[in-house]
């Protein structure tokens, strides 16, 4: 029989650029807090699931990257399970976490993702995203972008990540569709960087206006750099634990996970969002869990660009198919709007250091429900929701995870 499972305890380290660091060294400092915060000792882990996506290619750290991570931590004899999905390593992590305390096989398991982005040479670093889709057939990307996007000159636009024109496609789709506009992207940009200010541990602490969203460099239209998230080094980590543990700890303290849905696309047309991957796999998190998207109190999800944030929160039902700009222009996904959406700046501010994304939602999210996330604050939170994509396969995410967390 499959039992109730908690997040008793969350740590992650700054996200930003990390000279001195390694992927070891920023691993142990999120799973020292994150063990802290929980009041839990490393002796009584159970089992370990780490997500990296780029040391292999970074730094020839090809296998047992998890086993290399935290053998300082003097975590000896148990199973280490090694996590690459991409973007959402972190959050697929989780759901395996998760997934081992339900099923009766682990009383107490770790997640943990942790990345070095940044290893003095930003033309290699950005190889890595290449990986992110199907390299056996790279005119077939070029294909689905002109479907999506039609013809555009990228010409002098600046070194970038392959993603970033991805993601340009697919705004310019949406504006086609839904008559979206850059200043509505803009303004899903400000609201981030301006969300950022507050949380002491994002990559960038600037709060910028539309204005100035608008006026920086381009990165193919209608994306300009500030839209478009970092190169970032960081971890992060999560305790899951079964109710007996989550009984005998802090009270108040630890988070129950009500969903934890990992899913992968179906062949569609692109124009057909009802059977877009993140679409469908919020709506398997929404029966799992029993509630509603109206239910959420907060959200963090995937915004690697602006356009990510906006097209998610229409894809789960936070707002409705057309509405993610005008939403962000009148405040509603803003801290003290209806919906408060990336109250830690998002991947835009806060940081992308891919594995450890999904986990870092986690970390703002579990903050949020227990009343702890001080200036960023959301009144009454109850119920979050944490949506992490990762690839890019057949015109959209190649991964999808929905998380959803319910406070005491």
């Amino acid at each position: 029989m499959s039992q109730n499972v908690h997040i008793a305890g969350v740590g992650m380290t700054p996200f930003g650029v990390h000279e001195n660091e390694t992927v070891g060294s920023l691993t142990a400092a999120a799973v020292d807090e994150a063990l802290r915060d929980a009041g839990i000792p490393l002796a009584e882990i159970d089992a370990v699931y780490f997500a990296n996506a780029t040391q292999g290619a970074l730094e020839g750290q090809l296998m047992v990257p998890g086993e290399v991570a935290l053998r300082r931590l003097g975590l000896d004899g148990v199973p280490i399970f090694n996590v690459e999905n991409a973007c959402a390593s972190g959050a697929s992590a989780l759901s395996l976490a998760i997934t081992s305390v339900r099923a009766g096989e682990s009383e107490i398991a770790l997640a943990v993702g942790a990345e070095k982005m940044n290893v003095g040479d930003r033309a290699l670093t950005m190889t890595v995203f290449d990986g992110a889709y199907d390299v056996s057939d790279p005119d077939a990307l070029e294909r689905t972008l002109r479907a999506l996007g039609g013809d555009v000159d990228l010409s002098g636009v600046g070194r970038r990540s392959r993603f970033m024109d991805i993601y340009a496609a697919m705004a310019r789709a949406h504006m086609e569709t839904f008559g979206s506009t850059q200043r509505q992207l803009a303004a899903v940009s400000a609201k981030n960087h301006r969300h950022s200010v507050e949380n002491p541990l994002a990559h960038f602490r600037t709060d910028l206006s539309i204005d100035d969203v608008l006026a920086a460099r381009p990165l193919g239209f209608p994306l300009t750099v500030p839209m478009c998230s970092p190169l970032t080094d960081g971890a992060a980590a999560a305790i899951v634990c079964s109710d007996a543990v989550a009984r005998r700890l802090a009270e108040g303290r630890t988070v129950e996970v009500l969903a934890s849905v990992v899913g992968t696309g179906v062949r569609r047309d692109p124009r057909d969002y009802s059977r877009h991957i993140t679409a469908i796999s919020g709506r398997r998190a929404f029966e799992r869990a029993g509630i509603a998207p109206a239910d959420v109190s907060v959200a963090e999800v995937h915004d690697a660009t602006a356009f990510g944030e906006l097209l998610v929160s229409e894809l789960l039902g936070l707002v409705g198919m057309g509405e993610g700009g005008p939403a962000a222009e009148a405040g509603i996904t803003s801290l003290g709007g209806r919906i408060p959406i990336n109250t830690s700046g998002g991947l835009e501010s806060k940081g992308h250091p891919l594995a450890a994304t999904g986990l870092g939602q986690i970390h703002e999210l579990v903050a949020q429900l227990r009343g702890e996330a001080g200036a960023r604050q959301v009144d009454g939170a109850r119920i979050a929701l944490a949506e992490n994509g990762g690839g890019f396969v057949g015109g959209e995410e190649a991964v999808a995870v929905v998380t959803i967390l319910r406070g005491r």
